[in-house]
């Protein structure tokens, strides 16, 4: 974890941010088309360098020959600080967004950065509720952010275990995250924030097998955290770029775990395994199998509450591993056959 950072109210917000390309369109920053328009905002730190931290699926790492203004699918171009606050805050009047996310670079002083921009954005905007996504941080840190009115924390697992953890973004890559560590500050953010109010990424492709990243969920769901799915995305110029997205039949059986872990309609010791792995029992009814296929809602973008998070870890023309909007009678029926296969 970092150690604690001098922060004061006399802090001013850095000049420049990054804000993602389809939420600068819905702000006005730049013009263009979107099938789906986001329902939050999100925003990135923005740093002349890439981040100190080093994970191997993203193009932000300090190792990464990927573009500076990509992270993900998504192209993040800079803008005024300024004038960024001032469009969001227009915005959320008129009721277009419903929340704002600060993604957050690994930097010495991020945490100055994240204080200052949560300020700034409660004097224009204070009903619109801020989610921050950062690395660990120490208590102390957190409990400021927290005070500058963030209302919810997302602190990225995105391993399901701690040897796919070390191999893409701890030990073995030289970055510096530690799987124990980033467990224990998730359970610290709780105490924090409060249950619920506390969310992790969980990347599945990255070499886990279906009952691993199971296990992950339910540790998760035990602990209040929220866990949100993302399918790994090879990127140019990353260490991952020439490994494969996950088969999409696969991250549809976890995505339907999940969603029934959360709303508690199976428990991990009713779903069955195979010998490799793969989930072949959900532990509930076929009745509660097809309604819950059939309402598509499993299958949405699972992050904070009003994210939907468009086309971030796929191409619009798919396949969609999230879908932004409840997916149609058609999408439902190719991810029941898919799901049957």
């Amino acid at each position: 974890m970092m150690p604690p950072q001098k922060t004061g109210k006399s802090e001013t917000s850095p000049s420049l941010i990054r804000v993602s390309s389809g939420s600068a369109v819905v702000l006005g920053l730049m013009s263009g088309f979107l099938k789906t328009k986001p329902t939050t905002v999100y925003l990135l730190t923005y740093l002349k360098d890439k981040c100190t931290a080093n994970c191997g699926f993203c193009s932000q790492a300090k190792s990464s020959r990927s573009r500076a203004d990509m992270l993900s699918r998504v192209v993040w171009p800079v803008f005024s600080t300024k004038n960024v606050i001032t469009e969001l805050a227009t915005t959320a009047q008129r009721g277009e967004v419903k929340r704002v996310c600060i993604q957050a670079l690994n930097y010495p002083r991020v945490t100055m950065d994240l204080l200052a921009l949560t300020r700034s954005i409660k004097l224009q905007a204070n009903k619109l509720p801020i989610s921050v996504s950062c690395q660990p941080l120490n208590k102390e840190d957190m409990r400021k952010l927290a005070k500058a009115g963030i209302e919810r924390i997302g602190i990225p697992l995105d391993a399901a275990t701690k040897d796919v953890f070390d191999r893409v973004k701890g030990s073995c890559v030289g970055g510096p995250y530690d799987w124990d560590k980033q467990h224990c500050t998730l359970l610290e953010a709780v105490k924090v924030f409060g249950k619920g109010k506390v969310s992790t990424h969980l990347m599945v492709g990255l070499g886990e097998t279906e009952k691993d990243m199971i296990v992950t969920v339910k540790w998760c769901i035990d602990n209040y955290i929220h866990p949100a799915l993302f399918a790994f995305t090879p990127l140019p110029g990353t260490t991952l770029e020439h490994s494969k997205q996950p088969a999409i039949n696969k991250y549809r059986r976890i995505q339907l775990a999940r969603y029934f872990l959360m709303k508690g309609q199976t428990r991990f010791e009713r779903i069955d395994f195979s010998e490799k792995g793969q989930i072949i029992n959900f532990g509930v009814s076929q009745e509660s199998l097809y309604s819950a296929i059939r309402s598509g809602v499993p299958f949405l973008t699972s992050g904070c509450p009003s994210c939907n998070r468009p086309y971030y870890n796929e191409k619009p023309s798919g396949p969609l591993y999230n879908f932004p909007t409840h997916p149609n009678s058609q999408e439902v029926q190719e991810i029941s056959r898919k799901l049957l296969d």
